[in-house]
Formats: C-alpha cells, sequence, structure tokens
C-alpha cells in the first residue's frame, strides 16, 4: 500500500524547487542593469524514485516518483565567447590609444590652418621676396626681422607642445600602472573569496561576474592568458609572464628609468613591454610616435636654420657696406648659447642679437667686385629662394635621409601623421564593429531579458500555486483518514 504522507513530500519539494526559481528570476530582474552580470538558471531534475511499497514485494512497473529537485544554479556564461571578446578588445585598446595619440600630435600640427608652421614659414619667404624690391627699405627689413622671430617661436611653441605630450604620456604610464596593479589585486582578491567557498560546495555566481568584469578591464589594456586553478580560482598571464596566480597577484609599477629617464612598465620588478593592448599604444606613443615628430622637427630646423645661415653669411648688409668689411654674421643663432653658433634643435632658434639691435645687418646683397652697393637684392632673392631648394641627403645625424626641399619634408612630415591617423581610425572601427559583433552574441546568451524573466515568474508561480495545491490536496486526504475513518455508527 503506497504511504499517504507521500504526497506530503512531494509538494515540499516541488514547492522548494519553485521558490528557488522564483527567487533567481527576481535576482535576475534586479540585476538587469548591473555591470557584467550574468543571467543565472535553476536546473530542476527529477529525484531517484523508489518501487512501490507493500506487504509483498511490487511488481508494479516503473519506479514511484519522488518529486523534484534544484541541481543547480547555472550561470548563461559561454567561455568561447569570453576568449574572443577579450582578443578583440585588447585590440580595441590598442588602436583606441594609437588613435588618441596621432590626434595629439596633429592638434600640435594645426595644419593645414593659417596659424601653423607652414604659413608662417611662407611668410617669412614672401618677406625676403618683397625686401629684394627695395633691399633699403627698413620696414621691409622689419617685416623680415618679424617674421623670422615668428617661424623661431613656432618652432619653439610647437616642440614645447610636444615635449608635454610626452611628459603627459609618461606621467600616464605611471596612473595606468597603478590601474593594474589595483585590478589584478582586486583579481586575486575575488579568487581568493571563490576559493573559500567552493570547496564546500557552492556555486559563486556574482563572485565569477565580478571576477569577469575585472578581466574583461585588463584585457583592453594589456594581451591577458586566463587559465583555470584550483577551485574555481583563475591564473592570468601577460604575454606569458605571471600577473595572478591563484589569491595572489604580482606586483605592477612604474619606475623610473635612470637611463631613459622615462618610466618603465614592471612586474615583480622586471621591466614588461607589452606586445597589444592600450599599454602597448601608449608606449609606443610615448617612445616612438611623439619622439618621431619631434626629431622631425629638429632636423627641419636645424637644416632651414643652416641653409639661411649660409646664405646671409654669403652676402652683404647695410652696416657692411658702410664700414666696407664683410662681417658674415649668421641669421639664426643657439639661443642657449648665442653667436656664433648654429642651432642645435627646434627650441634652440634665435635671431642674431645684432640683428635684433640693428635692421642694417640684415643682409640682402651681394658683393660686387668690391664690397657691394646698398642697391644690390641679390642675396634677399637668394633667401627667397631657400623655399624652392632641393637639399640633398646625407648620413649625419642632422641630414635629411632623401633629397627634399623645406616646404616639402615638413609637408612629409604632416601628410605622414594623418595617414597613421586615418589608418589608425579605420582600425578602430573595424575594432570595435568586432567588438560590438562578439558582445552582442555574449549579452544574447548572459543578458538579461525583462520580458523573458517576467513570463518565467509566471510559470513559477503557478508551479508554486499547484505545488501549494497538491499540499492542501493530500492534507484534505489525510484529514479524512485520520478523522474521518473507524467512526462508523458513532
Amino acid at each position: 500500500m503506497r504511504s499517504t504522507f507521500h504526497g506530503l513530500e512531494l509538494g515540499k519539494r516541488g514547492l522548494f524547487a519553485q521558490q528557488s526559481a522564483l527567487n533567481t528570476t527576481g535576482h535576475n530582474i534586479s540585476n538587469a542593469n548591473t555591470e557584467g552580470y550574468s543571467r543565472q538558471r535553476v536546473n530542476m531534475v527529477a529525484t531517484p524514485g523508489i518501487p512501490y511499497v507493500g506487504l509483498n514485494m511490487s511488481r508494479e512497473a516503473g519506479l514511484l516518483g519522488t518529486g523534484v529537485m534544484v541541481s543547480d544554479v547555472q550561470r548563461m556564461r559561454e567561455g568561447f565567447l569570453d576568449i574572443q571578446y577579450r582578443n578583440e578588445v585588447k585590440s580595441q585598446g590598442y588602436w583606441d590609444e594609437r588613435v588618441d595619440v596621432l590626434q595629439k600630435i596633429e592638434a600640435i600640427y594645426q595644419e593645414p590652418s593659417e596659424t601653423g608652421l607652414q604659413k608662417v614659414m611662407d611668410q617669412m619667404w614672401q618677406a625676403w621676396q618683397d625686401l629684394s624690391k627695395d633691399p633699403i627699405n627698413p620696414s621691409a627689413r622689419a617685416v623680415v626681422r618679424e617674421r623670422s622671430i615668428a617661424v623661431a617661436e613656432t618652432f619653439s611653441s610647437l616642440y614645447k607642445q610636444l615635449q608635454e605630450v610626452h611628459s603627459d604620456m609618461d606621467k600616464m604610464v605611471g596612473t595606468k600602472a597603478f590601474e593594474l596593479n589595483s585590478l589584478a589585486s582586486q583579481i586575486a582578491s575575488v579568487n581568493k573569496m571563490i576559493n573559500d567557498v567552493v570547496p564546500h560546495g557552492y556555486v559563486p555566481n556574482d563572485l565569477y561576474d565580478q571576477r569577469d568584469v575585472l578581466i574583461d578591464k585588463l584585457s583592453k589594456m594589456l594581451p591577458v592568458t586566463v587559465t583555470n586553478g584550483d577551485n574555481g580560482m583563475v591564473n592570468i598571464q601577460v604575454d606569458g609572464r605571471d600577473l595572478v596566480t591563484g589569491s595572489t597577484a604580482s606586483p605592477v609599477a612604474a619606475v623610473r628609468n635612470p637611463v631613459t629617464g622615462v618610466n618603465d612598465l614592471t612586474i615583480s620588478g622586471a621591466q614588461y613591454i607589452p606586445t597589444s593592448g592600450a599599454m602597448a599604444a601608449m608606449l609606443e606613443g610615448r617612445d616612438v610616435l611623439v619622439p618621431s615628430s619631434m626629431k622631425r622637427f629638429d632636423l627641419l630646423a636645424i637644416n632651414l636654420t643652416k641653409e639661411i645661415n649660409d646664405v646671409h653669411q654669403s652676402g652683404l648688409s647695410i652696416s657692411d657696406i658702410k664700414n666696407g668689411t664683410a662681417q658674415q654674421i649668421p641669421f639664426f643663432v643657439d639661443g642657449t648659447k648665442g653667436a656664433p653658433n648654429y642651432p642645435s634643435g627646434a627650441t634652440n632658434i634665435k635671431i642674431n642679437p645684432a640683428i635684433i639691435n640693428s635692421l642694417d645687418a640684415i643682409a640682402a646683397a651681394k658683393p660686387e667686385g668690391g664690397v657691394g652697393n646698398t642697391g644690390n637684392n641679390e642675396n634677399a632673392l637668394a633667401m627667397a629662394a631657400i623655399k624652392f631648394k632641393v637639399i640633398n641627403a646625407g648620413v649625419g645625424p642632422n641630414d635629411f635621409k632623401e633629397a627634399t626641399t623645406l616646404d616639402d619634408y615638413y609637408r612629409y612630415t604632416v601628410g605622414e601623421t594623418g595617414v597613421m591617423g586615418q589608418e589608425a581610425i579605420r582600425n578602430q572601427k573595424n575594432a570595435e564593429k568586432l567588438v560590438g559583433m562578439v558582445e552582442g552574441q555574449r549579452e544574447s546568451i548572459k543578458g538579461v531579458s525583462i520580458d523573458e524573466e517576467m513570463s518565467n515568474l509566471v510559470k513559477y508561480q503557478h508551479a508554486y500555486s499547484a505545488a501549494a495545491r497538491s499540499i492542501t490536496s493530500v492534507d484534505e486526504i489525510l484529514d479524512k483518514i485520520i478523522n474521518g475513518m473507524g467512526r462508523v455508527g458513532l
């Protein structure tokens, strides 16, 4: 004979299972807008059946059902998509940072514009051309001097802006190192919390989500490799170097390099140069892109001042003609050393103090047999022609690597930066599309749908009510058996 009390146990198990499902559904709804949350699902299984019991051995087919139980609360997550996402977001982080660096450089160039270096140099060449029309005109000489001062100041200003970008990026390396260290420490801390509960049979889904958010942030900055460890923990490596091992994080820091004078990124005290991710682009920008632009400014400044000085020293000024001697003074001098030193970089360009003190020191004439005369304009024309002069390539540190004019060299510099910027933006957009596609696939699995959860609420609510009703029915049966049977004739 089957036990009537068996129905109470069936109903109780149904209540507990549906209540767990209702609680989990409510948890999903509550975290619908929580960053990195993965929806959870209660998986139910039938509990093991038992043979029908009776006075004699049961010969009835099948087993007696014992109800339902919650086997686990599953976190809806696809590990392959996590790996794919982190690979793509690493690329996005790289191109995002590279675009940022190149845009800063382009903003300094300000080309084409009315205030850029190209315009200022054109105005200087035009001032020499105008001086050739009236070589002794004080106003024309004053314009030459002021336009040349503007060129020197523009070179210095642009170069110093690049130096500031370089300095800011070096400081950012320190800031990002602190952030990386914080992320690694947080992942190790969550690992420890997971390790504390998993051996006791618990499944800390919310801690897994919290850790995955941290890993996603880390993967945008560095190329991470995640492997499973003991008791639900994970180990993280970057370019083959241990960053997080269980509940221990390797310290990440920025250490000043005594040789280069900039911050080195270190892991456990050893220098680390990432191969991809935002940090790789940041270090490339600081160590390659910005210094390359600074070097180009120096080369342009050195060659421009050298060409102008060589022509100026071959000419005659009004002072030379009056004194009957050719002083052969340079037009530009090194601001840190003064005359007669040629400028050694973009920030050191200064007008010769002799020209600052007297406009008569500007050499606009060429010698004609003797010292010359004030009406000669050949040197001013030669100065204006420097704009179109092809400067031969050389092998020295301050020589152009290819034959070019000063204007063409600067245009090539600006154009190259623009092309690199366009390429970076194109790759950035492609990376964003790939990240968006993978993230969309991830969200389709792990994301919370309010409509779906509301449907589940109704489903589990009805199931709970039905289980409760079955207990009520069994209670009525038991009441009849206990209180109603054996009262015949009373």
